[in-house]
């Protein structure tokens, strides 16, 4: 083939016919190929089975395989978009449909949408989002509760206005959702009472808080006063409570996870997040002391196609250092990147539990 692609690396016979065999998605696009014993054309990552090279040819575009005489394959359709397209944009139109509904649609209404089986659809909505599509409906309507009742919407008009069939669905489903009371909720965490202290460790100033479930937060940083500033804008109208000496045994529990990582934390948590960042979190928790995965090895994990992206944007949401270990996740080549409670922080915290990993 001469000159099939403007990428230099399908310029040559040798190159497409590798990336044929490979069924390379990131060919698509670049070349087409043409089976002389079916007449037919195909995209590169045409899931048919291979055939003899000695029938293949390469083509630069689809018109010049159809002006070579070669029809579309009915089966990877060359004409149209790559199948991660299709698929992206599927997925989009039944995200948009679950939240135009007034009612909440069934999985074989969003899939007959998508012009897909019931069983295909819930897989590829799984890997483009990284939740099932019962979950981004759950969390399309929570976010809609949340945004009511933060608007001063009544608890009744919140409930009603997000699709909620009844006020006894929603209830059964509110601690979840919001983490309190809706009516706390509504009013900014008022009637939570969250305990608090603020300490020294080694990685500078910590602040742990609690409500009756679990911690809620470990911030880290170089003064006091922006954690409190932070924590009281996360519940504005709370109880924020001092610590007394039961919580003080909480607190050095978590400064002693800051100096040993490995030792783990064996106190619950009461986190908040969407579905997607609870998953982040979940697999973050179970990466071991002294290992770092990439953003996109993690992304991978949780089946989510292309998804480096959203998982660092669930790390930087994480409202518990070390306890849930974002600063486990890495770019690509092990260089350290972004982290909430700064990079030198997360530096220190990889190297203390390599040295402990070592020790151990």
């Amino acid at each position: 083939m001469r000159s099939a692609s403007p990428d230099h690396a399908y310029t040559t016979d040798a190159a497409c016919w590798d990336a044929v065999q490979r069924r390379d998605p990131a060919a698509d696009g670049r070349f087409y190929y043409s089976v002389r014993s079916t007449g037919v054309y195909c995209r590169p990552s045409c899931p048919s089975r291979v055939a003899k090279r000695a029938n293949v040819a390469f083509h630069a575009s689809s018109q010049e395989a159809e002006a070579a005489g070669f029809r579309p394959c009915l089966r990877c359709a060359p004409t149209q978009p790559p199948l991660a397209e299709r698929q992206a944009e599927a997925v989009a139109r039944a995200c948009r449909l679950i939240e135009s509904a007034i009612e909440q649609p069934d999985l074989d209404q969003l899939a007959q949408a998508a012009g897909m089986s019931r069983y295909h659809f819930h897989r590829v909505f799984k890997a483009h989002t990284g939740i099932t599509p019962k979950a981004y409906a759950a969390a399309h309507r929570a976010s809609l509760v949340r945004g009511g009742l933060q608007g001063g919407a009544s608890v009744t008009d919140a409930i009603f206005e997000a699709g909620f069939g009844s006020s006894g669905r929603f209830y059964a489903a509110s601690q979840s959702m919001l983490g309190m009371a809706p009516a706390s909720y509504r009013a900014g965490g008022r009637g939570e009472t969250i305990r608090f202290a603020v300490a020294e460790c080694s990685l500078g100033a910590i602040l742990v808080a609690a409500t009756e479930r679990g911690i809620c937060a470990i911030l880290i940083g170089d003064e006091a006063q922006p954690l409190l500033d932070d924590l009281q804008a996360r519940f504005p109208q709370a109880e924020l409570r001092g610590a007394d000496a039961g919580f003080e045994q909480t607190v050095a529990q978590v400064i002693g996870l800051v100096e040993a990582p490995r030792l783990g934390l064996d106190l619950p948590l009461d986190v908040r997040g969407t579905a997607f960042q609870q998953r982040v979190w979940q697999a973050l928790r179970v990466i071991p002391a002294g290992s770092t995965v990439s953003y996109a090895e993690l992304a991978a994990r949780l089946g989510v196609a292309g998804g480096a992206r959203a998982v660092a944007g669930a790390c930087a949401a994480n409202p518990v250092a070390v306890a849930i270990p974002c600063h486990r996740v890495v770019r690509i080549g092990g260089a350290l990147s972004g982290y909430r409670w700064g990079i030198e922080r997360k530096r220190t915290l990889l190297e203390r539990e390599r040295a402990q990993a070592g020790e151990g």
